[in-house]
């Protein structure tokens, strides 16, 4: 008999049970607490875990005002960072060029915040915890059952004994590797995929930034961002292979190129100190429809992931995490399936916006391995284009700052 066979099983009883306690989950849980909807949360790793994960912060107005919605928008407002613009910069053969994108300018007066994803996370964590809601971490085994009855389960072990969690419906929030996804049989779900020939190596270290708004850069040695967390505290970002490993990446060595991606006027202004954090990501744009099947809604990662150039993942997830609690208190309020039938198709209408403004974006500022050079020579023709045309730098700006939800519905 198996281990878990023997376990007691615990009946646990809740309206919605979310998969994952990343800010999409904790934001969704959130939501339908202070719409009355009972919510449980399930998640495999510690909250220690969960808070160590670094991850980008620069916040769509979207999800800024889902954040105030949610009721956990102040510390948000008094810490965060508002930014209004941020530099383009192409460095070619010695010369640098180098402009401002006005957002407030290009846009009507939007902007985005600049708060790292750890501080919402934080944020929606303390939250919950406050409200006395239930959530299980370091649960294991977990199971998604009879998701395509009206009386779907979530079985995991936590603490030694199975608890089985009844419920209404399903919130897979617990990102690309989560067991919600892989829920899906394979016949249903259709999968779009690109994997991208480099990595972002990033550094978090306590030294002020070397520009008060985010520097993108298109060197001929790679790309390279500078950005933020404080006003003392920076993240900064190298392009480099898949093959790298970071143990060839010293502090030492991590300065040196991004001084010399950054040129002698940014590079001389540039202030080093040791590594809090350092990391390599691979980049990817995927995509899995549908991101409902029976009772089970996919939302965040789970569904769908962007390279982080157009700083879309956290402001697609939290786009995906409105349009369900929106449909939620449909149906809770007046019975209507209408939401719920029509989340995927409102998403993914979303997501493929985004998508493509993130692969657009990691394709003009990034150097290919083995690119023609008549590519090389467009996208450099095009990054001149958008240094020296509103034009262009409005339908930029426009995607940066984040499409309006209303925007969201396929025609």
């Amino acid at each position: 008999m198996s281990s878990i066979r023997t376990q007691v099983r615990t009946q646990v009883r809740t309206q919605v049970a979310i998969v994952g306690a990343g800010p999409s989950g904790l934001l969704l849980g959130q939501l339908l607490h202070r719409a009355g909807i009972d919510a449980v949360i399930v998640e495999r790793q510690s909250p220690d875990y969960v808070l160590g994960r670094i991850r980008a912060g620069v916040l769509e107005q979207v999800t800024m005002d889902l954040l105030d919605e949610a009721g956990v928008g102040a510390r948000m407002h008094k810490e965060g960072l508002r930014h209004s613009g941020f530099d383009m910069m192409l460095a070619e053969n010695g010369l640098v060029q180098r402009t401002r994108i006005d957002l407030q300018a290009l846009t009507q007066g939007q902007s985005v915040m600049v708060y790292g994803q750890t501080e919402v996370t934080r944020d929606l964590m303390d939250a919950r915890s406050a409200a006395g809601l239930k959530s299980y971490y370091e649960a294991s085994d977990v199971q998604l059952l009879a998701i395509e009855s009206t009386h779907p389960a979530v079985h995991f072990t936590h603490a030694g004994a199975r608890i089985q969690l009844d419920c209404d419906f399903i919130a897979g929030c617990d990102g690309f590797h989560g067991v919600s996804r892989a829920s899906i049989p394979p016949a249903v779900a259709k999968v779009f995929e690109q994997v991208y020939p480099f990595g972002w190596l990033g550094m978090l270290s306590d030294t002020p930034p070397v520009h008060e708004e985010l520097i993108y850069a298109n060197t001929d040695r790679g790309f390279a961002l500078c950005s933020q967390r404080s006003a003392t505290r920076s993240r900064y970002y190298l392009q480099v292979p898949l093959t790298d490993s970071l143990d060839a990446w010293s502090d030492a060595a991590f300065w040196a190129e991004l001084k010399l991606r950054l040129g002698d006027e940014l590079g001389a202004q540039l202030q080093t100190g040791p590594a809090l954090e350092k990391s390599i990501a691979p980049l990817r744009s995927y995509v899995s429809e549908p991101m409902r099947y029976g009772r089970l809604f996919l939302a965040g990662d789970a569904a769908h992931i962007v390279p982080p150039t157009g700083a879309k993942g956290l402001n697609l997830a939290a786009a995906d995490v409105k349009f369900l609690s929106d449909a939620l208190v449909q149906w809770y309020g007046d019975h209507s399936a209408e939401g719920l039938d029509g989340y995927s198709a409102k998403a993914l209408a979303r997501v493929w916006r985004a998508s493509r403004f993130s692969w657009w974006f990691t394709t003009l500022m990034h150097q290919f391995p083995g690119e023609a050079p008549i590519t090389a020579q467009l996208k450099t023709a095009e990054l001149n284009y958008l240094i020296h045309s509103p034009n262009a730098q409005r339908v930029l700006a426009e995607n940066y700052v984040g499409l309006p939800l209303q925007f969201a519905s396929l025609s």
